[in-house]
């Protein structure tokens, strides 16, 4: 299997994960934790809670997946390590794909994602630091993404329910939509967020969707090699640099004389 093979495999899968998750309404399925006393509580919207979730809702999915195209599954060992899952062929070909959660903040934008880190096993390729194999020995790396709406209104996360009330417990999320891309073709030219060393998304969700972000037209050599010598101010000055090199892409093309 090839890298573009593999992507328009998921692209198909992805396509029913929808009932995975959410019901024929479009809310989400599961309504809250369930203690011993059978007493339900609701989920917190917090994106990490909900996204950890998804990823147990999802598992299933993934594993047909895998067995569908004749792939090998391979779980992430430890917490915070890349990527959540990797797959392997028979000819023993690797995909990395992480799975990312966002909601939407207008009917066209999401608040974005972080596509993991720039530095360490990113720049040392053959480093088995903090990843299930080493980067530059997977044939591609995607994003299998989860868009979602928050529930209108405030949850009270304080009361607590039984099982007879359990269809009048409102779902915290809503109105999923599934992508899945190429990393680079969704990144962005900046970190995600404040000075951390996380590569950021795009936030329009038709350039999610589509993979149409500032590297897709540039292609994936350019993405890591921007990625790969990116210096955040802080990291400029541990180097004793004056200034940083390029802190965008058009200072990039510049920089490396790849505009007319």
């Amino acid at each position: 299997m090839n890298k573009r093979a593999f992507l328009q495999a998921i692209q198909t899968e992805v396509t029913a994960f929808n009932s995975a998750v959410a019901t024929v309404e479009g809310d989400w399925i599961v309504k809250g934790f369930i203690d011993i006393a059978k007493n339900i509580y609701t989920i917190s919207v917090d994106t990490k809670v909900i996204s950890k979730i998804m990823e147990l809702l999802l598992f299933p999915e993934l594993v047909r997946f895998s067995e569908k195209y004749g792939l090998k599954m391979v779980l992430v060992q430890q917490q915070n390590f890349y990527p959540d899952i990797s797959f392997v062929d028979e000819n023993n070909h690797r995909f990395a794909l992480d799975l990312k959660s966002t909601y939407r903040t207008d009917t066209g934008r999401v608040n974005g994602m972080t596509l993991g880190a720039f530095t360490g096993y990113f720049r040392e390729r053959n480093s088995t630091k903090n990843i299930t194999f080493p980067y530059g020995s997977y044939a591609g790396h995607y994003v299998l993404g989860v868009i979602y709406s928050k529930a209108d209104g405030a949850i009270d996360e304080r009361k607590r329910y039984t099982l007879d009330e359990l269809e009048s417990i409102t779902s915290v999320v809503k109105d999923f939509q599934f992508f899945a891309q190429e990393k680079y073709r969704i990144a962005l030219d900046r970190p995600g967020s404040g000075n951390t060393k996380n590569i950021g998304s795009v936030v329009e969700i038709g350039r999610l969707i589509n993979g149409t972000g500032p590297f897709a037209a540039l292609g994936e050599k350019v993405f890591d090699d921007y990625w790969m010598y990116y210096l955040t101010e802080d990291m400029a000055r541990a180097a004793e640099l004056r200034k940083r090199p390029y802190t965008n892409l058009q200072s990039y093309l510049k920089y490396r004389r790849l505009t007319k």
